[in-house]
């Protein structure tokens, strides 16, 4: 697999902040669809998010 080559399968992880929501929706446009329900924790700072994605097929 080349690095182009885009996994079928990621985690996008982050703050929960618009460059975090602006990642899932790129995502998103590229043909990746949303896999479960996202996590969130609390790191003592502020809210982390994981959201997983999987590509279409």
């Amino acid at each position: 697999m080349s690095e182009e080559t885009p996994l079928r399968y990621r985690v996008l992880t982050g703050p929960d902040d618009r460059a975090f929501c602006a990642r899932v929706s790129e995502a998103l446009e590229s043909g990746y669809r949303l896999h479960g329900s996202p996590s969130v924790t609390y790191n003592g700072d502020r809210v982390i998010v994981a959201q997983a994605v999987v590509l279409e097929d």
